[in-house]
C-alpha cells in the first residue's frame, strides 16, 4: 500500500474527492502540528534518541507511528525510530499482518512472541476483567526488550481521550485525583516513556486511520469484556460531550492548570506553615455595633 494510495479518500465525484481530500491534509496537519507540540513541551525526544514504538495494532498506535515517521523526516534532529510489537499468542491472532505492513516502512521492527495470554487466561478467573495483569505482562516485556536494544525512550498510543479517562478512573475507582502523564519515568528509574499523541483527541486519530486504511487488529483478549470501567467512563464523558462540547478538551487543560494550595494533598503544598502578621496591640471594640 503507497503512501500516495493511503492518503486518497473514496467520494462520488471529482468535487467531493477534493474536499475529501483537503479535509484530510486539515486532519494531518493538525495531528502532526499537536504531536510536535507535545514533544517539544515536555522534551520527549532529543538528538540521537533511540525511540521504541510499540506498535499493538490498534488505530492509536498505528498512527503513532506514521506521524513520528513523518516528524523525522522534518525535524531539526537526529533519532531513531524502533517499531516493536508484542505477539501474545491469543487464539486466531493474524501473526502476519503486522510483519507485512511494518516491512513497507523501512524502518527496524521486532515482533517479539510470548505467550502471556495463556497466563491471563490462567490465573484470572472467568468474567473478571483480564487488563490490569495482561497491560503489567505487557509492559515487562516491552521494557525488557527496550534494555536489549539500547532504547532511551519508549513510545505508546495513549491519545488525549486516555489522559482523561484515566483521571476519573483514579478519582472514581481509586481515590487518587492523578492521570495519565506525557513523559513518565517507570518505577525501577530505568525507562523513560512518552506519550507523543497526549494532544491529540481519539475522534481525529480514529478518522486519519481509516483515511490511512491501516491493517488494524482487535484485541480479542480484553477488547470484548463488557462492564469494563473505563467503558463507564467513556460512556459519561461521551454524554457530556454532547450535552456540552468541548467539556473533555476543557477538563484536559486542567490537567496542566493546577493550583495546589487549593487541594488537600499536605506532600504538595505547605498547609502547616501558612501564617499571615497580626498586630498584636489591637484589641476588641467597646461597643457591639460598630458602624463601617
Amino acid at each position: 500500500m503507497s503512501q500516495q494510495h493511503n492518503q486518497e479518500t473514496t467520494a462520488p465525484d471529482h468535487r467531493d474527492t477534493r474536499k475529501g481530500r483537503l479535509e484530510f491534509n486539515k486532519l494531518r496537519k493538525r495531528l502532526r502540528r499537536q504531536m510536535g507540540k507535545a514533544i517539544a513541551d515536555f522534551s520527549m525526544i532529543e538528538a540521537g534518541d533511540r525511540v521504541m514504538v510499540c506498535i499493538s495494532g490498534g488505530k492509536d498506535s498505528h498512527a503513532m507511528l506514521e506521524l513520528l515517521i513523518a516528524l523525522r523526516s522534518s525535524a531539526p534532529i537526529d533519532f531513531d525510530i524502533v517499531a516493536v510489537t508484542l505477539d501474545q499468542k491469543q487464539p486466531g491472532y493474524p501473526e502476519e499482518v503486522l510483519p507485512a505492513y511494518l516491512e513497507q516502512l523501512e524502518i527496524p521492527f521486532y515482533i517479539l512472541e510470548k505467550d502471556t495470554y495463556s497466563v491471563v487466561r490462567a490465573i484470572v478467573p472467568e468474567g473478571k476483567t483480564t487488563c490490569g495483569l495482561c497491560s503489567r505482562l505487557r509492559r515487562g516485556t516491552l521494557y525488557g526488550f527496550a534494555e536489549q536494544i539500547g532504547a532511551s525512550k519508549i513510545a505508546l498510543g495513549h491519545h488525549r481521550d486516555d489522559i482523561v479517562e484515566t483521571l476519573f478512573l483514579n478519582l472514581f475507582f481509586g481515590g487518587k485525583l492523578k492521570a495519565m502523564p506525557a513523559k513518565l519515568k517507570s518505577d525501577d528509574g530505568q525507562h523513560l516513556v512518552i506519550r507523543p499523541l497526549a494532544y491529540c483527541r481519539e475522534s481525529d486519530i480514529a478518522d486519519y486511520a481509516r483515511a490511512m486504511q491501516f491493517p488494524i487488529i482487535p484485541c480479542n483478549l480484553c477488547g470484548t469484556q463488557e462492564n469494563l470501567q473505563r467503558q463507564e467512563i467513556k460512556s459519561m464523558l461521551r454524554g457530556w460531550e454532547q450535552q456540552y462540547p468541548g467539556r473533555t478538551e476543557t477538563i484536559f487543560r486542567a490537567l496542566g492548570n493546577v493550583a495546589p494550595s487549593h487541594l488537600m494533598d499536605q506532600t504538595l503544598f505547605d498547609f502547616k506553615g501558612l501564617d499571615v502578621e497580626v498586630d498584636q496591640s489591637l484589641g476588641l471594640p467597646g461597643i457591639r455595633v460598630v458602624n463601617l
